[in-house]
């Protein structure tokens, strides 16, 4: 883990999607991070001590999805599929498909496996599994605030975690789709690369920008809740919206809340979705794990961690 002093930063942003905005200062305490996102093997190690089965890995009971086909109401989980050729951004069930048999260590289905991925990030992990591993390990989920804080790497109020400028041609600076999303990436991108293949940001922090988004405590809201205009407050250690104000209104029969997810992914492209940023934030159901989602854990001053 790599420790962070904690202070004032700034977080947000007004300039891409209104999701991140306002953008506003906070203070946060100080803590320790994960250098980088919790990985196949680490997982493997937690499961092999507690015989835990994820999300992905239970049945499913047909009273909690009304209308779902009998077919979907078994274990999986949702895979990308890239497309033949391109097709309209603005349906993304062309590249997404619910997958029976999808999980952690079947990442793209029955017959797939996670040999030789050791060190790739674990995916397909809903918000109560990310919690689970970081419990065994006596360590808890970032707030957004704080994960924010992590990624900027103290460059304050950067676009990226690198900088202002976007990625110079020819240059490997994060896991986001290069080429043409969703149908042809660029060799060496399109899936999960091993944590710690692109270079780390000013906090020594790994995989910040792109590879997988990453869950964190705090509930959603279409805006920064906690955001304070007056200069006499600033709000201290935010933990985001209530539970109630997450629940998704243009799906009012799915009563599940969603927490926001951090950094982006391997299919952040920027013809589709600039959200491999520090500001960049998105919602997610809790029961639901994704091949391109994963997370890292937090341990705040005064607690400490016990298995690695």
């Amino acid at each position: 883990m790599a420790r962070i002093a904690g202070g004032r930063c700034m977080i947000g942003s007004d300039a891409y999607y209104p999701e991140e905005a306002p953008a506003h200062a906070v203070v946060v305490d100080p803590f320790r991070i994960d250098r980088h996102p919790v990985t196949n093997a680490q997982f493997a190690a937690f499961v092999a001590e507690t015989g835990y089965r994820t999300v992905a890995e239970r049945p499913l009971d047909p009273a909690e999805f009304p209308g779902a086909p009998p077919e979907n109401l078994v274990p999986g989980s949702m895979v990308f599929t890239g497309t033949p050729g391109p097709v309209d951004l603005r349906h993304l069930s062309q590249w997404w498909a619910w997958t029976p048999g999808a999980c952690w260590h079947r990442p793209e289905g029955p017959g797939s496996s996670i040999e030789g991925r050791d060190t790739h990030p674990v995916v397909h992990v809903a918000a109560e599994d990310a919690e689970a591993y970081a419990e065994w390990r006596g360590t808890t989920l970032p707030t957004e605030a704080e994960w924010e804080m992590a990624a900027r790497g103290g460059l304050e109020g950067a676009r990226y975690v690198w900088g202002d400028d976007p990625e110079p041609e020819g240059e490997r600076l994060a896991n986001y789709w290069h080429g043409d999303f969703p149908w042809r990436a660029a060799p060496g991108y399109g899936r999960t690369t091993p944590v710690g293949a692109f270079p780390s940001n000013g906090f020594g922090l790994f995989d910040m920008a792109g590879n997988v988004w990453e869950w964190t405590a705090d509930w959603y809201s279409d805006r920064h809740p906690d955001a304070v205009e007056s200069s006499c407050c600033v709000p201290r250690n935010p933990k985001g919206a209530g539970l109630d104000a997450s629940y998704d209104p243009r799906q009012s029969q799915f009563r599940i809340p969603r927490r926001v997810i951090k950094g982006g992914s391997f299919l952040c492209a920027d013809s589709y979705c600039m959200r491999y940023r520090p500001a960049a934030r998105r919602p997610q159901q809790i029961d639901t794990g994704m091949s391109h989602i994963g997370f890292r854990c937090v341990v705040r001053d005064g607690a400490g961690a016990g298995p690695p």
